[in-house]
Formats: structure tokens, sequence, C-alpha cells
């Protein structure tokens, strides 16, 4: 194995050794049913099996249980009350940005959400910075709008780092605005900071990305406790690798980040409890990189050639998935690990943020984010 590997952005991977328990997870991974989020936080670290191969961790069934949360809460909502609004900007004709819209904007109806949409022309000639920018701005003062999402990537033409800047941070349901970014990378370890509960995210007064908020969720779900475990992430990409090893720092984690200039990864990585690989490679992690007993979450999404399959290819993770569950306890699959819980995130930021745009409207229950949907209650967890 190369002392050197090249990382790419792409795939978060997670592997964790647990305290014994004698509580069991297979409901809460597999059950189709709403399960409170609090309920789940609270319950011991998972017992090991070292004799089987892992155990899948359910994305989508997680992902589906966090949304019909949701569609309980906006239920449960007055019928005076504004309904959660996630505005969608959408720019060119790529066929996975429209797919991906698609499935925002279905989700959104799914679970109660009013969504915005407003699609633009590459080729038209107002396809201006400007333009977008304008838009923006509208969405910025518009009550009914408690999300911003601006699809990505723009064209060339656009200063893309302009556009987000340009999002209200307390509407950045992305989490991408410099201002978001900032909160989450400050520790407040000096005297006097005003001390966060990164355990429950429902009180944090700003915005989280997406899929390294699906990360530790999964975690969260299945009982996984990460204070005091060695992490290692390898990528230090903004949108996963970074903001994921802050969360895991937060948690109490010991973090290493490791890159494309790391010596010697393999070890680095076989010595982790937790591994987190942001790289956009298919197969870069092996089993035999693992420690026995890991958990893995794999955030890739590769295409590979598969003449036996009916499009010519199949989807795979970053971590060979194979040899990985013959050593881990936990893995997600890939597809259907990690994906669905970025939309799932995605709508949960917008309910936040609604939440905290209208603390004196109350609902009877909230099973969303622990505490009940009241007055000064923020959002629940993302």
């Amino acid at each position: 194995m190369p002392s050197r590997a090249t990382v790419l952005l792409g795939s978060v991977v997670l592997s964790l050794v647990f305290a014994p328990s004698t509580t069991s997870a297979a409901a809460f991974v597999a059950s189709p049913s709403p399960v409170p989020s609090t309920f789940l936080r609270s319950t011991p670290p998972i017992p090991l099996n070292m004799a089987t191969p892992a155990k899948d961790i359910d994305g989508k069934s997680i992902a589906a249980a966090i949304r019909a949360e949701l569609t309980r809460n906006i239920s449960l909502l007055p019928p005076s009350a504004p309904r959660p609004g996630l505005a969608v900007m959408l720019v060119g004709q790529r066929r996975d940005s429209q797919t991906y819209v698609r499935m925002k904007e279905k989700a959104c109806r799914d679970c109660g959400m009013t969504s915005f949409l407003r699609v633009y022309d590459d080729a038209a000639s107002d396809v201006t910075e400007e333009a977008l920018l304008a838009q923006i701005s509208a969405w910025n003062d518009d009550p009914a709008v408690h999300g911003i999402l601006v699809q990505l990537p723009l064209p060339d033409r656009i200063d893309e780092d302009a556009v987000l800047r340009a999002v209200r941070p307390d509407k950045d349901v992305d989490g991408l605005h410099p201002a978001n970014t900032a909160r989450l990378f400050s520790a407040s370890t000096h005297a006097g900071a005003a001390k966060l509960n990164w355990r429950d995210f429902s009180s944090l007064p700003f915005h989280v990305p997406c899929t390294p908020q699906g990360c530790i969720e999964l975690l969260d779900r299945i009982g996984v406790d990460v204070e005091g475990k060695n992490a290692v992430v390898i990528g230090r990409s903004n949108l996963v690798g970074l903001p994921v090893a802050m969360l895991l720092l937060h948690r109490n984690a010991t973090v290493t980040i490791a890159h494309s200039r790391t010596r010697d990864i393999q070890a680095v990585v076989g010595r982790a409890d937790i591994v987190v690989a942001a790289v956009g490679r298919a197969g870069m992690v092996p089993g035999s990189w693992l420690k026995k007993g890991a958990v893995v979450v794999d955030v890739g999404i590769n295409s590979v050639e598969d003449a036996t399959a009916k499009r010519g290819y199949r989807l795979v993770g970053d971590v060979d998935y194979d040899s990985a569950r013959e050593v881990c306890d936990w893995i997600t699959p890939v597809p259907g690990g990690v994906g669905p819980m970025t939309i799932a995130m995605l709508l949960r930021n917008t309910w936040n943020s609604w939440r905290r745009m209208n603390p004196d409207v109350a609902a009877d229950d909230d099973d969303g984010g622990g505490d009940d949907v009241k007055e000064g209650v923020e959002g629940e967890k993302s």
C-alpha cells in the first residue's frame, strides 16, 4: 500500500468501538415508524458482535422516520400559522441538479412545507449574477421563505461565493454562509464564551451543513457515543471533511485530519476508532485498513462499470463494502446510507429556521427534536 494517497472529495467513513450494552438497535435502524430522536440519543451504546458481519445502518429508514417526525410537527401547527417555506434556485440544465431539485420539492410537499422554485436557463441572456442576487434579496425579505438553497454548481461566469454570501445566514439552510461556517468552527473554549450544547442541535442558533449533520445523526440514531474516541477524517473539503471533523471534535472525539500528504495513511486509519473518509474514490478504503469492531458511514457515491447492471454501471462508496463489513460492526450501504439523510437534514434545517422566526407559534407536541413546539424553543436537531 503506498505511503501517500490522493484524497479527493466525496465520502465519509466512520468506525467506532462501543461500550457494552443490553439495548438492541435493530428497531431503531429498520423501523419505518417515527422514532423520537431524544429517545434514541439517550440510548446506551450498542453492543458489538465481533463474530458476525457488520449490520447495515439503514439511512433510508432513518431519513423516513425524520421526515415523518417533521410531517407530524407541521400538522400540529395552528391553521392560521405560516408553513415552513424552502426556496430553491436552479441555474442550467444539469440532469443531476434537476433530479436533486425535484427530490427536494417532493420532500417539501410530502411533509407539508411550502416550496418555492426559481429555474434559470443557463443560455438565457437574463441569467446574470445581478439577476440571481436580486432574486436572493427578494427571498431574504420574504417572510414566507424560511430557508434558501442555491443548487450548485453555478455557471463559471457567476461568482459562486458572492451568490452564497448574499443569502441571509439565518435562512442559509445549506450551512455554507461564512457566518455559519465561522460559528461551526468556533470551539468557544475561552473564559466567558457562551457554551453550546453540541449534543442537542436544536439549541444551536445557526445552520450546520446537511451531509455532515446527517453523518452524526446516523450515529445518534443507533446509539453511538463518540466521546473520547480517536477519530480520523480523510479529506479536508469545506463541504464534508472539515465540517464533520468539527462536529466530531465538538462531541469530544480526538480528531486527526488525513489528506493527500499524510504519510502512511493506512497506519493512521488503522489506529482510529472513528474513520471519516471524504475522498470520492471507489473502494479506496479496504477492510484491511479498518480497526476491528468499527462503524463505517460511507458518503461516497461513485459509478463503476458493471455489464450485469441495467444501466451498465453501479454505484459504490469509497469503502470496499464487502471486505469492510467483515471487520466492522456497522456500515452504511451505498446507495441507501448517508444519501437520504442529506435531504432530511435540509428539511430539518428549514424547520429549525421556521421555529426561530416564529417563537410565539405553539403546537401540542413535537417529536422531532425533543422539545415541544412552544415559545422560545429553537429548531430541532438537524
